[in-house]
């Protein structure tokens, strides 16, 4: 599976920016799938996820801010990032890991899933928030 993100860029605080995670090679339907971001210096840090049957969990620091959903059609997972802050300025990442068959069909032990166990990631792409 490759994963090519866009949609990075440099924005105000208070804008808004939707970032793309094109899947090919694999379709991606019941996957779990993930955003990730680090910040210079930082670790990376997780910051949603969508399991094999859509159920999302964002972290504490976007949530009601930024939102994922996936066009299962269009094998494309994107995050959508509004009221933008400066410290949400970091190259952010897709990640996907077909997990097992139980996995794709009732979802679950997303959120959960350790970075390392995501076999598949995008190259990045940078989000600067200008305050």
């Amino acid at each position: 599976v490759l994963l090519v993100e866009s949609g990075g860029g440099s924005v105000q605080a208070g804008g808004s920016l939707r970032l793309s995670c094109a899947a090919s090679g694999y379709d991606t339907s019941g996957y779990c799938m993930g955003w990730f971001r680090q910040a210079p210096g930082k670790e990376r840090e997780r910051v949603a996820t969508i399991d094999g049957v859509g159920s999302i969990t964002s972290s504490f620091a976007v949530e009601g801010r930024f939102t994922t959903y996936k066009d299962n059609a269009k094998n494309i997972l994107y995050l959508q990032m509004n009221s933008l802050k400066p410290e949400d300025s970091a190259t952010y990442y897709c990640a996907a890991d077909a997990g097992n068959s139980f996995e794709r069909r009732f979802g679950g032990n997303c959120w959960s899933r350790r970075a390392t166990d995501f076999a598949y990631w995008g190259q990045g792409t940078q989000v600067t928030v200008s305050s």
